[in-house]
């Protein structure tokens, strides 16, 4: 409750210490105010033919309204507030001017506490306050002022309320923006501003205020530099493995089970290339497994076959020679790609790793269960770097397993996004090039993550690499393929790509 100012202290102290005569001196000299009622500083005692008796109650009744007043006992309890003894005062006189300025300063309190309330958010509060206020005294004109005021204070609350909404939503208080859109709706704000920032709360949530397909990419936080394009993958579920009857099916792809993406997450649109590999490298000196081991695997034309060769290397293609910047960067091991992303991520602030085994079988999918995520049978068109019938090597070599009437024109590794993007906006997953997932293996799926998230053991020796690639034959391109390296493997079919967490 509001403190009491000056003026109402110098009418308690006129009520409780000046004698009923010097109090009726004071009558003569003075006129009742207009308005909220006569004036405090009147005579409390004003009505002639009231006995010594009753002036003596209405000096207690007003000694006490004033102690009422005081400790905030306004309105309660009944038989003891402010307005209870200011009342008993007008029952015997009833139009004594001290009673009147005492009802109307108690009322001022009440629509002062209201408007309190209200700046406090708490209306239902204030609409109390206001009731009461209205039962203190009759003055219509003063109670429609009172509620304008708080209709004045709710609408300026109600208009900074959406931006207050979107701003908790980009900073990332969720829990405060779901409060702010309920009281939104409680104030029965417009539908479809409503249906809006649900929409854009739930993205934020989910995507973190992204939008499925969207391209991001960051920049390093000193320097010049950017991270690898990645696009928006979409929340959702899907079977994660095989089936039992699909063709070239292996037991390591079962049991098929459902793994469910709450959150959106990001994932490179193609493999890290050999030019954003060397930024890496110049920038923190970084020794690849290859370089300091001395060896990688290459293709050999004359023998038709992968074989090992010294002194290969990130900088080298598949066979061994120079690569071009826009290739995918091969010849790197899971610890490579490990510090790759760890660099990443220190670089632009944000969380870069590798991608779950799950995630990337999910965004191969692309939102469909067959055998490859174009269908079930031959591309009808060129939509990866896969083993074609009419693929040739340098040496006029031919696959002696490939898909029937097909030819990307590739025989290794192509410049990565030759082919069109899959139905998420993502290139090169089902072929090309292997690629290093975060996953320790596992013989099965049995007590795999429903959730999407790496399957890791302490310890574990061997890593996960999913993806047809170049050289894969038609069972090896199918969506739910799998094989496992160790983590220092290094050759020509393996290279990866960063994921992102949102």
């Amino acid at each position: 409750m509001l403190p009491l100012g000056p003026f109402a202290c110098i009418l308690i102290l006129a009520v409780t210490l000046l004698p009923a005569a010097q109090l009726r001196a004071q009558e003569q000299a003075q006129q009742p105010q207009v308005g909220a009622g006569p004036a405090a500083a009147a005579d409390p005692i004003q009505a002639a033919g009231l006995s010594v008796e009753q002036r003596h109650s209405i000096e207690n009744a007003l000694a006490a309204a004033a102690r009422a007043e005081r400790e905030g006992r306004l309105l309660r309890p009944a038989n003891d507030s402010a307005v209870s003894h200011l009342r008993s005062v007008l029952q015997i006189d009833p139009g004594n001017p001290a009673a009147h300025a005492g009802l109307a300063r108690v009322q001022e309190q009440l629509i002062a506490q209201a408007e309190h309330d209200a700046r406090d958010m708490d209306y239902e509060s204030a609409e109390r306050s206001l009731q009461d206020a209205a039962r203190v005294r009759e003055d219509p004109e003063r109670m429609r002022q009172a509620e304008a005021s708080i209709r004045g204070i709710q609408q300026a609350y109600f208009e900074g309320l959406e931006p207050a909404a979107i701003q908790a939503i980009e900073s990332g208080e969720f829990d405060r923006a779901e409060r702010l859109l309920i009281e939104l709706i409680a104030l029965g704000v417009d539908s479809d501003t409503v249906v809006q920032l649900r929409q854009r709360l739930d993205d934020a949530r989910v995507y973190g205020g992204l939008k499925p397909g969207q391209t991001i990419r960051d920049r390093f936080r000193e320097g010049e530099g950017l991270a690898p394009e990645c696009i928006i993958v979409p929340a959702g579920s899907f079977l994660m493995g095989s089936p039992q009857h699909e063709d070239g099916r292996q037991e390591h792809e079962g049991p098929e089970h459902r793994v469910t993406f709450r959150r959106g997450f990001a994932l490179g649109r193609v493999e890290v290339t050999v030019a954003e590999f060397r930024v890496f490298v110049e920038q923190t000196r970084y020794r690849t497994d290859a370089e300091r081991l001395g060896y990688s695997t290459v293709f050999d034309h004359q023998s038709g076959r992968l074989g090992r060769r010294d002194r290969v290397n990130w900088r080298m293609n598949y066979e061994g020679l120079d690569a071009a910047d826009n290739e995918p960067v091969i010849h790197v091991s899971w610890n490579d790609a490990q510090a790759f992303t760890r660099w990443l991520g220190e670089r632009t602030g944000k969380v870069y790793r590798l991608p779950t085994e799950a995630e990337f079988e999910y965004a191969l999918r692309a939102g469909r269960q067959s055998r490859y995520w174009w269908g079930d049978g031959v591309p009808r068109r060129p939509v990866e770097n896969l083993t074609g019938e009419g693929d040739l090597s340098a040496t006029n070599r031919q696959w002696s397993t490939f898909f029937r009437g097909y030819t990307d024109r590739y025989w290794g590794p192509a410049p990565v996004a030759s082919f069109a993007a899959n139905p998420f906006g993502l290139q090169d997953l089902g072929g090309n090039v292997g690629e290093w997932v975060m996953d320790c293996w596992h013989d099965t799926y049995l007590r795999a993550p429903a959730d999407g998230a790496a399957w890791v053991n302490p310890g574990c020796r061997h890593r996960v690499v999913r993806g047809g690639y170049w050289a894969s034959s038609p069972p090896q391109a199918r969506s739910a393929y799998r094989i496992s390296a160790q983590p220092d493997h290094r050759d020509a079919r393996i290279g990866f790509r960063v994921a992102k967490d949102l």
